[in-house]
C-alpha cells in the first residue's frame, strides 16, 4: 500500500484535460514512444509530451482524443525532445499503456477534482 497523503497534497498535482492536436513517431526514443502535441485550452495553452502509448494506440487514432495529463510537473528532456506535461495511463496485464480521457468531451484545460 502507498503513503497517504493530504487532500491538499493531492491538490497540488495540476491534472487537466486536453485533445491531442497531433502525433508523431519518436524513432530517437530509447523506449518506442510518440511525440504529442496537446491543446490544454487558453490559460495552459499547447505542451507537448512523448509517451509509451505504442503497443495500444496508432498515431492516425490519436488525434482528436482528450487525455489527461499533470501539467506542473517540471519540463523533462527525453532525448532531443522536451516533454512539458506527463500524459496519464493505466497499465494492463501486458504492461501495455492506455490513455485516461473524460467519457464525454469537456473543455480543454478542465480540471480534475
Amino acid at each position: 500500500m502507498s503513503e497517504s497523503i493530504t487532500f491538499s497534497q493531492f491538490l497540488d498535482v495540476d491534472i487537466r484535460v486536453g485533445t491531442i492536436l497531433s502525433a508523431d513517431s519518436f524513432p530517437e526514443a530509447h523506449q518506442p514512444a510518440y511525440k504529442l502535441q496537446i491543446d490544454f485550452g487558453t490559460e495552459i495553452g499547447r505542451k507537448q509530451s512523448s509517451a509509451q502509448i505504442t503497443d495500444c494506440y496508432e498515431l492516425d487514432t490519436l488525434v482528436g482524443r482528450q487525455i489527461l495529463a499533470v501539467v506542473n510537473f517540471p519540463p523533462k528532456q527525453v532525448g532531443p525532445f522536451m516533454s512539458e506535461v506527463l500524459v496519464l495511463g493505466l497499465a494492463d496485464e501486458a504492461k501495455y499503456i492506455h490513455l485516461i480521457g473524460p467519457d464525454g468531451v469537456v473543455p480543454n484545460g478542465a480540471r480534475l477534482l
